[in-house]
């Protein structure tokens, strides 16, 4: 009798003992199921962010060979009479097709370039008689020499100038709207006429440090 109990006790443990063991399996196995989707979803997650990288940077890719083609297709700086309203072939062209030997005889006496720039009122520069530029507001030394290298030199030039000229200049000077904003033309026509006084009075901070 008693060794009958004793085996049903045995039994009892031992499918207790089974039961334990097969619950905390299977525990860990729904642990690591889901911990298994989880790395999967991260998985997932990178191949995605790796694709919208690649397309990005195939993107910047295409953005920055455009922008070496536009580079490269630049038109060059214009010629020094492309900033002005008229051109010195013109001047030189009239006389030919009027038809006065005169003035052509006239045209080749100078010993000037025939490249010579023209100003924005037609009349050569007097590149004998040199203005400061500088004295304008807003006109420094790098300025200035850009536009003496266009054959523009005097006061009387800049006062002659279109609103044509203007847009010009600006586009090869790179400016936006400064040349109107600092009034480069209405400080060039006071200078010109000899109207110092004035032109002190208007423009203060001319010829000082503040100037540029």
């Amino acid at each position: 009798m008693m060794t009958f109990f004793y085996m049903l006790l045995a039994l009892i443990v031992g499918l207790l003992l089974g039961w334990f063991l097969w619950g905390r399996q299977g525990s860990e196995k729904d642990n690591l199921q889901r911990d298994l989707e989880s790395m999967r979803g991260e998985r997932d997650r990178l191949k995605a962010d790796t694709a919208r990288l690649t397309r990005e940077l195939e993107e910047c890719g295409r953005a920055r060979a455009d922008l070496e083609s536009q580079l490269r297709n630049k038109p060059a700086a214009s010629a020094p009479v492309a900033l002005l309203s008229t051109s010195t072939d013109s001047t030189v062209s009239k006389p030919a097709t009027g038809e006065r030997p005169p003035k052509l005889a006239k045209a080749k006496s100078p010993k000037a370039p025939t490249q010579k720039p023209a100003a924005p009122n037609s009349k050569p520069a007097n590149t004998s008689k040199k203005d400061n530029l500088r004295r304008l507001i807003g006109i420094g030394p790098v300025n200035e020499g850009k536009l003496n290298k266009h054959g523009i030199t005097t006061f009387a030039q800049i006062a002659a100038w279109t609103a044509a000229d203007i847009k010009r200049v600006e586009e090869y000077l790179e400016f936006d709207g400064r040349i109107k904003r600092e009034k480069w033309v209405q400080q060039a026509k006071l200078l010109a006429a000899g109207k110092e006084q004035e032109f002190a009075k208007r423009f203060p901070t001319a010829d000082s440090e503040k100037n540029t």
